[in-house]
């Protein structure tokens, strides 16, 4: 849209624009208010034309008498001026408005604020217009409380109260010598207006002079007296002099005379003043231009160059300013020390140069502080994402303008110096606040409460299903609680974050030590260009001084890396969280830094919640030992990532080691390998400390599921083994830190060495303690009652079975065991620990010798023993009620009078011997069923102890005719047949007993007689064997591939 040149003129004489498109905004005009400038100091407007300029000077004028003729009536001290001379509103100083301090720039500089700067100075005093009461509170009351400042917002509503209450005095005091200076202005007014009109005749019923009108008029100038002579129209020849519009307010009578003399000046004396003599220097200065157009193009040149970042073009302006600086300096000398006049022309060369090499010199000086901001402050890393071969080399571009430009301070030394503070800088910041949300996240698990034993249960199971490979991927939620998890991975990340060489900071400590040695060694000056060493040799090399500095410096980067990791291993958890903060070394920006403004917006720091949690009451927990475990976290998340964190120590140890600034101090790489061996042995400690309550908690991995592989096991001796598989594995890298590794460059000394004796001995024994735990907690959950001991729910279900193993299938359903039965409970165990002592306890043993490079012999044999022990006690506790029930049940029908056949061959085994081979059916089905290995070594070490009932009741009876002694025999032998399949060497010789037994107790007669009576007892014994066949056929079947054990292994050991 179009906009009129009126418009147009009031837009650029309203923003102060020099044209209707500005590139930027215009500096605010500088002395109208005190709020507009910093320094005070007026700013002209631009020429455009002489209206512009002297309406702009005379706006600024009543402007400032508007605003400050009052002030200056009151002569107020202390007050600001501007350039021009005129005061301010705003005080140079004042009382805290709040009441809290006497002097607002006291309270600044002691801040270290510079207040001596007005347009800083004016954002913290009330009497300003720019004050800024965010920027006030933020500076001058950063350290008050919210009692402070509410006690400050009363005293400030109280001062303005008074200052109100004395402004409403003043006016009720004066009130009369207002309403008379107001009628003396209106009087002055008609005058001014009526001047020159004649007077008019008053009105009869003319009324006195009053007030009351003036009151309801819109504009106070209008006159009181409704029968002013304003309102009566005046002769014509007088109304040239009147203060009306009609009369152009008093300029209408000499507005045509000036106009004709203008016009005629303009005919007579234009050509004169506007001929020759203009076109004369109209060439001048086209000459000038023409001749000195490199000078006039230089400054324009600077600034493009700056604004583009082109250093080659910045650097060759630069050099041609100064030679043409050069050349108008030996022209001023020559005529200075010859007492010679210069030409016009000269002058003019020598001023145009002048104004040229100041501009030019200004616009270098800047860039200078930028290019020192930029090499002083471009340390961080940028992302992988972002990074390329440019950025790497822009400390040596810029390094190389500075040299070229000409600089008092060696950038090179500059350059590395402030990165070894920014590194400095970075350790302190980075790794303090890791500790401090470590820490925070700590204490929130310890106030969690104890974890419930079954859900870490279920963690500790997962050990069998999540393999190495899925643990590296990042696999890690199926081995501890997500809150834990989240824990470790803090853990892993802080360390990551300062000793990765990667991604760390010890990454940037070597190289930026490796850049220091290129730079001493005069090696990385080769890459500046030419044109470097051609600006001089000045600050290509480094001083002594600088050099030992650097050292020193980069020792120290190591200290702080070793000493952070060192006491984040090795020191408890602290109390007080303001413990862990430590003093920041400052680190300078550019040469002139201090003079940098406060920004009430920049972030903190650290910005951590107001409800830190306090620290857990003590317990006893071996967790409190250690601010780097978390409260109940497992020893298989721990032995995950504390492996991976000894590598990452490991690896930075090494690497650290090779320094060349580590080698060449007094102590060597020995504080290195103090820091790997106290790491390694508080993570041994730590994990040793879990690890046995965890091997406690094995029991619950007893889930009752049959094994799908081995349907005489359960899920738990592999879910076990699994367990303890991880542990070893773990351990063994946190002993030996078998996964750091080093770079091809790492030729240091030596700092990971095998861990000491009594570290192995510490897992050594921790080991076999966690076999016996886990034993221990095997047999308890076969021992606790169930069903069979009145209890119908295990109150901490240990032997409830898991039911939702899948659907209701018919594998599904056998595959869950009815563990409310205790005598299946027992069975399954048994059959569990056969298989722990055969197979998984020797191959843990192994694994742990073969890791740890020991030899467990006395363990090994100690833990078979236990085994034995614990076996033997489990089947006792098995068998022993079977074995009760069949001697009471062989000695009842022994001892019955109605026992022994009265006369003749008796012709069927008794009713005991029926009950005796039923209950041992009972038994084979519920064995065989449950654990099929085990229904050999049962049903023999059962028919070992009938056959030792048979004797005890054998022995009651004093004799025993014909007739009872082939009773006896036919039982004996009827027994003995059926359970053919499950004789042993001591099952026949306890039976070859019993015949001893009898032998004794019968005479020669009986004896001669009954052998005559074998070939018919033999068909009596075939009769019943066929007859029984469908009810004791169990005993006859062979099992074709179960493990059948022999009576001196089983239960002849038992006995």
């Amino acid at each position: 849209m179009p906009v009129s040149a009126s418009k147009e003129h009031d837009l650029l004489s309203r923003y102060h624009l020099t044209n209707p498109y500005p590139n930027e905004w215009p500096q605010p005009l500088r002395g109208e208010d005190d709020s507009d400038s910093d320094s005070g100091s007026d700013v002209q407007q631009p020429k455009h034309r002489n209206g512009n300029v002297r309406e702009s000077r005379l706006s600024a004028t009543y402007k400032s008498i508007d605003r400050h003729a009052s002030l200056r009536s009151l002569g107020l001290s202390g007050t600001q001026k501007t350039a021009g001379g005129v005061d301010s509103l705003v005080q140079k100083d004042e009382p805290d408005p709040l009441g809290m301090a006497s002097s607002v720039a006291a309270e600044l500089r002691r801040r270290g604020l510079p207040v001596d700067e007005d347009g800083l100075r004016n954002q913290f005093m009330l009497s300003s217009t720019s004050f800024s009461p965010q920027l006030f509170l933020a500076q001058v009351h950063q350290d008050a409380s919210t009692q402070e400042l509410l006690q400050g917002l009363d005293f400030l509503s109280r001062s303005i109260e008074q200052k109100s209450a004395s402004l409403k005095v003043l006016v009720e005091s004066n009130f009369e010598k207002f309403v008379r200076a107001k009628a003396t202005i209106d009087n002055v007014y008609t005058e001014m207006r009526t001047q020159g009109a004649e007077p008019l005749e008053p009105a009869k019923d003319r009324r006195p002079h009053s007030r009351q009108t003036s009151k309801n008029q819109s504009h106070f100038r209008n006159s009181s007296n409704p029968f002013s002579p304003a309102n009566k129209p005046l002769p014509s020849d007088k109304k040239k002099n009147a203060l009306t519009k009609e009369s152009e307010y008093g300029v209408q009578g000499i507005k045509a005379p000036l106009t004709e003399v203008a016009i005629k000046a303009e005919e007579v004396w234009g050509p004169a003043l506007g001929g020759r003599e203009r076109e004369e220097g109209l060439k001048a200065i086209l000459g000038s231009m023409e001749q000195h157009k490199e000078v006039f193009r230089l400054s324009g040149s600077v600034f493009e160059a700056v604004r583009k970042n082109d250093y080659d073009t910045v650097i060759a302006d630069c050099r041609l300013a100064k030679k043409y600086a050069d050349e108008a300096r030996t022209i001023a000398d020559y005529a200075r020390s010859n007492n010679a006049s210069l030409s016009e022309q000269e002058v003019n060369q020598i001023i145009l140069t002048a104004r040229m090499w100041h501009d030019v010199s200004a616009q270098i000086e800047t860039f200078k502080r930028e290019v020192w901001r930029r090499l002083k402050t471009g340390h961080g890393r940028k992302p992988k994402a972002v990074v390329d071969d440019t950025d790497k080399e822009l400390h040596m571009e810029l390094i190389g303008v500075l040299l070229q430009l000409g600089v008092d301070e060696n950038p090179i030394w500059q350059w590395l110096n402030s990165r070894s503070l920014y590194l400095k800088d970075k350790i302190a910041r980075s790794f303090e606040r890791s500790r401090i949300e470590i820490e925070i996240l700590r204490r929130r698990l310890a106030n969690n409460g104890n974890p419930d034993a079954k859900a870490l249960a279920q963690y500790l199971r997962s050990a069998g299903g999540v393999t190495s490979t899925q643990l590296v991927m990042g696999s890690t939620s199926a081995i501890d609680t997500p809150s834990i998890t989240a824990f470790w991975e803090k853990v892993y990340a802080s360390i990551n974050a300062l000793l990765s060489i990667t991604e760390g900071v010890l990454g940037e400590v070597i190289e930026f030590w490796e850049a220091t040695q290129s730079f001493i060694d005069n090696k990385a000056q080769k890459a500046f260009p030419a044109a470097v060493f051609a600006a001089g040799l000045e600050h290509l090399e480094l001083e002594p001084d600088d050099v030992a500095s650097l050292r020193s410096g980069a020792q120290d980067l190591a200290n702080m890396l070793r000493e952070n990791v060192l006491t984040f291993f090795s020191d408890p958890p602290v109390e007080d969280l303001s413990d862990l903060y430590s003093p920041i070394p400052p680190t300078p920006i550019t040469p002139d830094s201090a003079q940098a403004t406060v920004n009430p917006h920049i972030k903190r720091s650290f910005s951590f919640p107001q409800d830190v949690p306090p620290p857990s009451p003590r317990s006893g927990a071996s967790w409190e030992k250690f601010a780097f475990w978390p409260p109940g976290g497992n020893c298989l998340s721990g032995v995950h990532y504390l492996s991976r964190i000894l590598a990452l120590v490991g690896t930075a140890a090494t690497e650290m080691s090779s320094l060349g600034v580590i080698r060449t101090m007094r102590s060597g790489a020995e504080p290195l390998k103090l820091l790997v061996g106290a790491a390694r042995e508080r993570c041994i400690q730590a994990v040793c400390a879990a690890w046995v309550p965890d091997a406690e908690r094995c029991k619950y991995m007893e889930l009752w599921v049959r094994n799908t592989e081995r349907r005489d096991l359960t899920t738990m001796p592999s879910t076990f083994m699994a367990f303890e598989e991880k542990i070893l594995a773990g351990m063994q890298k946190i002993a030996y830190i078998s996964e750091a590794t080093t770079t091809a460059a790492a030729r240091g000394e030596e700092v990971i060495v095998p861990p000491s004796a009594k570290l192995l001995q510490a897992v050594r024994g921790c080991f076999v303690t966690s076999l016996y735990k886990a034993l221990s907690g095997t047999v308890e959950n076969a021992e606790r009652p169930g069903i069979d001991g009145r209890k119908e729910d295990d109150p901490d279900g240990v032997t409830l079975p898991l039911r939702a193993v899948g659907g209701s299938g018919g594998d599904a359903e056998n595959a869950v065991l009815d563990a409310r039965n205790q005598n299946v409970r027992r069975l399954i165990t048994l059959s569990n620990l056969a298989h722990l002592r055969s197979e998984i306890i020797p191959q843990l043993i192994a694994q742990f010798e073969s890791s740890f490079s020991v030899k467990l012999t006395e363990e090994s044999k100690t833990i078979r023993d236990v085994l034995s022990q614990i076996d033997a006690r489990l089947f006792q506790a098995y068998v022993k009620p079977t074995i009760t029930a069949l001697q009471a049940t062989i000695n009842a029908g022994i001892t019955s009078p109605t026992w022994a056949p009265e006369t003749g061959r008796p012709t069927d085994a008794r009713p005991y011997v029926y009950e005796v081979l039923l209950a041992l059916v009972l038994v084979h089905s519920e064995v065989s069923t449950t654990a099929p290995p085990l229904t050999n070594q049962i049903l023999s070490y059962l028919l070992e102890h009938s056959s030792l009932a048979l004797i005890s009741a054998f022995k009651t009876r004093p004799r025993y005719t014909l007739s009872a002694l082939m009773q006896a025999t036919l039982d004996v032998e009827f027994m003995a047949q059926t359970l053919n399949n499950y004789t042993t060497d001591r099952a026949s010789e306890v039976q070859s007993q019993v015949y001893l037994t009898l032998d004794e107790r019968t005479d020669n007669e009986a004896r001669a007689r009954l052998e005559g009576e074998l070939p018919a007892m033999r068909g009596v014994l075939k009769r019943l064997r066929e007859g029984t066949k469908g009810e004791f056929g169990c005993f006859r079947r062979e099992k074709r591939g179960r493990d059948v054990r022999s009576g001196s292994g089983g239960g002849a050991a038992r006995t």
